[in-house]
């Protein structure tokens, strides 16, 4: 097990790290982000179908596989080491920092990723967004590349039979990373029910803006919609399929949101969704299985759809909720199976080694 607790003792064990060459049979290494002890979360979840299918002992391997959403510690010095001992590098690459999202902190997300991006062999785009949007703040690269969409275990996020009495169970799930997409979905709710449709709420997953709870709270209380509303601070990977499987559509109002799982999961668990139609959503979900709002692409200031927009899309697909949730399985079926996935790396890593 090769662990990174401190800045110094991760450089002494990079000196263990060797080339595997398996004659032909990929062994991909990861840098320790999965050996650490800690739950899977984020970005380093989609490397546990590749760990099962290539992974070994992370002091000998002959692929780095490395997600610029799940940095490895002393992540450059790692990349120096597996270029001398001939160990090809992957770069999976997610979004990057604009002024929209990160302000005048861009260049301080961005930096390490064009640095460690450059020492690639071969680049990885979650969405054909994170490819444009990598070109533009990165900086072009040379190195051959493609897009891979995240991917979904079809077996555990699958649809469930569920009672067709009852108000409309809407979720908004995933890390909250700004106020107004929570106080957009909040004010949804309050539209769709002054407008006579029984529905109800979940938002589950953290806050990262400061006072968010208390955010929160208040702006129930302001619409009058308490008895409507249930929070989950947070939840698990484990308990993801059965929070998608207990509520008929998914709302992810996220503005330029790169290549967002919980998307997918959703669709593959047969729950259409409502969103923002920029970033890769417009990749993700066809109109065959949700509604998007449309937004400008904006990489000074960010386009939340309102409440009243999102209000209007989920007026608009509920004649057609059971049509729409049986089309998003399919197109997980089709586009994010996490078996196809694993065989188009596998092609990746034999053409490298």
């Amino acid at each position: 097990m090769l662990e990174f607790p401190k800045r110094r003792q991760a450089r002494n064990l990079l000196r263990l790290i060797r080339r595997k060459d398996d004659s032909g049979n990929p062994s991909v290494g990861f840098g320790g982000v999965l050996e650490d002890g800690r739950p899977v979360h984020g970005g380093a979840v989609k490397l546990l179908p590749l760990r099962d299918a290539f992974g070994g002992d992370e002091r000998s391997f002959d692929i780095l596989y490395a997600v610029s959403s799940s940095q490895p510690q002393c992540a450059v010095d790692l990349l120096r080491r597996c270029r001398d001992q001939g160990i090809r590098i992957v770069w999976n690459q997610n979004g990057i920092g604009y002024p929209a999202w990160a302000g005048r902190e861009s260049e301080r997300f961005n930096a390490p990723m064009r640095r460690l991006r450059s020492m690639a062999d071969h680049v990885i785009y979650q969405s054909r967004f994170c490819e444009i949007s990598a070109e533009r703040f990165l900086g072009p690269s040379e190195v051959p590349s493609g897009v891979l969409y995240n991917p979904v275990d079809l077996v555990r996020f699958a649809p469930v039979a569920r009672g067709g009495d009852g108000p409309l169970q809407i979720l908004a799930a995933g890390t909250h990373g700004t106020r107004d997409r929570v106080t957009s979905v909040l004010e949804m709710l309050a539209l769709l029910r002054r407008g006579g449709i029984e529905a109800e709420l979940t938002v589950a997953g953290k806050f990262q803006w400061r006072n968010g709870e208390a955010d929160f709270q208040r702006t129930v209380d302001r619409l009058d919609i308490k008895a409507s509303v249930r929070r989950v601070q947070r939840f698990s990977q484990e308990d993801a399929a059965p929070l998608y499987q207990a509520h008929d559509l998914l709302v992810h109002p996220k503005y330029m949101d790169p290549c967002p799982t919980v998307v997918i999961e959703a669709m593959a668990c047969g729950i259409p969704v409502i969103g923002s139609a920029s970033g890769g959503m417009p990749e993700l979900v066809p109109d065959t299985c949700g509604k998007l709002v449309p937004g400008p692409i904006d990489w000074e200031r960010r386009h939340t759809p309102t409440g009243e927009e999102l209000a209007g899309a989920v007026t608009t697909i509920l004649p057609k909720l059971s049509v729409m949730g049986a089309a998003a399985r399919k197109h997980a079926e089709a586009r994010f199976a996490v078996g196809q996935w694993v065989e188009d790396h596998r092609r990746i890593f034999q053409g490298l080694i």
